[in-house]
């Protein structure tokens, strides 16, 4: 048990929750409910900025975004992976509550690849379905990853507009033994990952980012001329290996392709900014940017980012899987500047190991003001440990005796579920003939 998964800030499940309420306050007081929009980077680590230290400094618009509203250097996820991290973002709640999670394995963790029969459950309560109800129209752009079968897409769980993808964009494929993944708009697929929508492996070339960018822009400015309400989920997935960027960018970064991925993401989330303030709307329009885990140090060093000081990273319950760079944005609401000058800690000699041991009698705990790259654990013998541990574990008693677990919807896998004809493939002549049924209990590394 590391401090981050024990000290898991609640301002990652509640911070949103607290803004729609306000949103809701404002309505009724004859003030327009302000537009919201979430950029959820995928795979994008703590240190992947400029303004957390990056030394490249490749990120100017998030920079510039950070010194205008507000930055949060202790801003956590709520799982080192993007499904359940993307589904207790939108729940707000923990994915142990909301079901995306496994018994199948040593750990909780689990995602949603093609082969997985499980999804979003219908029980919860997603925040396009709750900002409906107050005259929200809602559009995702990119990855989903909530379940790709037709009950858990987007569409059923109360969007109005999609513009993506429902899995990661592994491939190719050869549509035999497995399926591209389609790219859905709205209701229906548009065509698959390496076929309609080109990923070069060789190159890392790319035009997903661009089209995602424009579908954005679209939709704003549509809703804007209609004076309707909007939420922009705006989920883009360069950052996720294989990692892309379009021919602008290739070759442009110190960081290499993964460098590439990072600026012309950095380009977009500028350029719907200046859209905002083109529109007139920057006043009324709450922005939130953060990222679904820590960079993925597996695929590093050539597809994977910086968690800058932290230890390791995606699929760890360490703080560089947990705690992700995040930014909020209101002009004249959030004042400028608002938030720590945060710098990296300083390298430290010694390394844990990544041994796995059973902690749960005698939980590892750290001080992450002192030693933020969990270096040095705080020694049971200490009265530190002590008085630390006499304070966390009423928490954990209270949380176990008053928590609730959901359905685990990720632990059943079978062939026949995955994208092979998925709605709209008719009219493409893109349908694909799957095996038959013959389901199995998901097996997790995680």
């Amino acid at each position: 048990e590391t401090a981050a998964k024990r000290a898991m800030s609640p301002l990652s499940l509640t911070f949103l929750s607290a803004l729609i309420c306000c949103s809701f306050t404002l309505q009724t007081s004859s003030v327009s409910s302000p537009n919201i929009i979430i950029m959820l980077m995928d795979d994008m680590g703590w240190g992947d900025l400029g303004v957390f230290g990056q030394p490249s400094k490749e990120t100017p618009n998030l920079d510039a975004m950070a010194a205008q509203g507000m930055l949060f250097p202790n801003f956590y996820t709520a799982n080192p992976l993007c499904s359940p991290s993307r589904a207790a973002l939108l729940t707000g709640r923990l994915p142990v509550r909301n079901g995306f999670y496994t018994t199948n394995a040593h750990a909780r963790n689990a995602y949603t690849p093609q082969e997985i029969v499980g999804g979003i459950s219908k029980d919860e309560i997603l925040l396009p379905q709750l900002l409906k109800t107050k005259g929200y129209v809602s559009k995702i752009v990119g990855k989903w990853h909530l379940g790709h079968r037709p009950q858990y897409l987007p569409l059923k769980n109360g969007f109005d507009e999609w513009f993506g993808a429902p899995n990661c964009h592994f491939g190719p494929y050869n549509d035999t033994i497995t399926p591209n993944i389609p790219v859905y708009n709205n209701s229906e697929m548009l065509g698959r990952y390496y076929e309609e929508f080109k990923i070069d492996r060789v190159t890392g070339e790319s035009n997903l980012t661009q089209m995602y960018l424009q579908e954005g822009l679209e939709f704003i400015r549509r809703q804007t001329e209609a004076q309707r309400p909007f939420f922009l989920y705006w989920a883009a997935d360069a950052t996720h290996a294989p990692v892309y960027a379009s021919k602008h960018f290739l070759g442009k970064s110190q960081r290499g392709r993964y460098g590439d991925a990072v600026m012309e993401l950095d380009y977009s989330v500028g350029q719907i900014l200046s859209w905002l303030r083109t529109l007139g709307i920057e006043n009324n329009t709450f922005v939130f940017f953060t990222s679904d885990n820590g960079a993925a140090l597996i695929s590093a060093p050539h597809e994977g980012g910086s968690n800058g000081p932290f230890l390791c990273g995606k699929e760890t319950t360490f703080e560089g899987g947990m705690r992700e760079p995040a930014i909020a944005w209101w002009p004249g609401h959030i004042k400028e500047g608002t938030g720590i000058n945060f710098c990296p800690g300083q390298e430290v000699s010694g390394v844990t190991t990544h041994d796995q041991k059973e902690h749960t009698m005698q939980p590892v705990i750290f001080h992450l003001g002192r030693d933020p790259g969990e270096k040095f654990p705080i020694s049971v013998l200490t009265k530190e440990y002590h008085d630390v541990l006499s304070r966390i574990s009423p928490v954990v008693e209270q949380h176990k005796k008053n928590l609730v677990p959901g359905i685990p919807q990720l632990n059943m896998c079978d062939l026949a579920v995955m994208n092979w004809a998925p709605a709209g493939c008719e009219k493409l002549g893109k349908c694909l003939k799957g095996p038959k049924s013959q389901p199995w209990k998901c097996d997790w590394p995680h």
